[in-house]
């Protein structure tokens, strides 16, 4: 196909109406090239969750033992995303050049690594160094793994596949509470801290397996060939020429939607809850243990939904249901019993929005650019929705901490509302083995 020609993807074919089917049948019709890749993707961005949450865990010992302030740990947390957001598009150029697997194998032992080396740390500069290069890796990651696996799996089961896969990041946040309550039961917690960040390793030994047993996609090798022979690579900045700019703001836009409105629920919320609202039970792991297992039910549920709704409608509904969750938690009287009951449909929708978002992304960008599209398009909504938390902090000083959280979801909600309903609806569409 020439390359200058606009079609992406085929039309809607008329089995996309049957789309939906259980969320897990389709996994017995797959080959085992496709599994192989279901599951590298899956055990990798489960792993990428398990490495990334660990700051989290231990921000209280590092205050304690190091004197650090909350600002300066905060500020950990906004280059690690920063960070991934550039990991992210550089890997998606990556894996239009040198393939998805490669990419994949990369940045899983870049994150790896550097994980490793924060607990090795011996100053917050040294830290923040070393978790800033592991963010890149991290964010890099998730784009060769969406990519990857969108590309693999077929038309009408991707949505369910490329969901589950995304799911993987709940059960790695839950691995990581149950290591650090082990960790720190049987270690002090100034070598606890430390140990917890080096079990990060563990990820590396994912790409002999990766290396070994995971192939590319077909479209991909398709592609690549149709390119050498035309001499035809694409160019960085494709996906912002005339043909492919107006998704590539939309999708954008759709990203920097869920991404910002995620973190504005949940980096401030314990916070306003604990200091404004004087509720303890936030604090507890059984709330944290309700929010992790709403987050995954959120993926599986979204996962099946995308494929049997379509992906704008699912957009759309989990959209509406985390501003209802986040005017809930700042508007209405809640006690410590409703609040634990409520993080079960917090983690459920601000989660469970991100499933469709790989499969989407995948259909919305031509072969011989998806990485690129993709990796950019996501990771400029992580950007983004990085600076919410600061933005909301300083309009707490004007209009109350609540009022700024709820301000701020709605927005973030909206443009994602808005940015779907202008998108095309993709569920279904074969992907074209040559470009543009």
């Amino acid at each position: 196909m020439d390359h200058k020609t606009p079609a992406m993807a085929s039309p809607l074919p008329p089995q996309a109406a049957d789309a939906g089917g259980n969320l897990f049948s389709w996994y017995g019709e797959t080959s085992p090239r496709e599994k192989r890749a279901f599951w590298s993707c899956k055990v990798g961005y489960m792993l990428d969750g398990m490495d990334t949450q660990m700051l989290s865990f231990v921000i209280p010992t590092l205050v304690a033992t190091w004197g650090i302030s909350l600002a300066d740990a905060g500020f950990i947390g906004t280059l690690t995303l920063l960070a991934s957001a550039l990991g992210g598009w550089v890997a998606g150029i990556l894996s239009d050049r040198i393939g998805r697997v490669r990419t994949l194998q990369l940045t899983v032992l870049w994150f790896a690594i550097f994980t490793g080396l924060c607990g090795l740390a011996q100053s917050y500069e040294q830290l923040l160094a070393a978790r800033a290069l592991m963010g890149f890796g991290f964010g890099g990651e998730w784009t060769a793994g969406a990519v990857l696996i969108g590309e693999v799996i077929r038309a009408k089961d991707r949505g369910k596949a490329v969901g589950l896969v995304q799911s993987g990041w709940a059960l790695g946040w839950g691995l990581t509470a149950i290591l650090y309550s082990v960790l720190f039961s049987l270690m002090p917690a100034e070598l606890a801290w430390r140990a917890l960040f080096l079990v990060g390793l563990l990820p590396a030994l994912l790409v002999v397996v990766i290396r070994r047993y995971v192939k590319e996609p077909d479209v991909y090798e398709k592609e690549k060939a149709a390119q050498g022979k035309a001499s035809d690579r694409p160019s960085l900045t494709e996906i912002f020429s005339p043909k492919l700019l107006s998704t590539t703001v939309r999708a954008a836009l759709l990203a920097t939607g869920a991404q910002g409105g995620y973190y504005a629920i949940t980096t401030w919320l314990p916070t306003y809850l604990k200091t404004e609202r004087h509720l303890t039970v936030m604090g507890t792991g059984g709330y944290l243990a309700m929010i992790i297992f709403g987050s995954w039910i959120g993926y599986l549920v979204s996962s099946y939904l995308t494929d049997r709704l379509g992906r704008k409608p699912n957009f759309i509904l989990f959209a509406v249901g985390s501003m209802t969750v986040a005017i809930s938690y700042t508007m209405l009287p809640l006690t410590n019993g409703a609040m634990f009951w409520l993080g079960f449909p917090l983690g459920f929708f601000a989660s469970g929005i991100f499933s469709g978002m790989g499969a989407f992304l995948t259909e919305l960008f031509p072969t011989r650019v998806r990485g690129s599209g993709q990796g950019f398009c996501y990771n400029f909504g992580r950007a983004v929705g990085a600076l919410f938390p600061f933005l909301i902090g300083a309009l707490s000083k004007q209009y109350g901490l609540g009022a700024s959280i709820g301000i701020f979801a709605a927005a973030a909600y909206g443009v994602l509302i808005i940015a779907a309903l202008t998108l095309p609806e993709t569920r279904g569409r074969e992907l074209e083995a040559a470009g543009m």
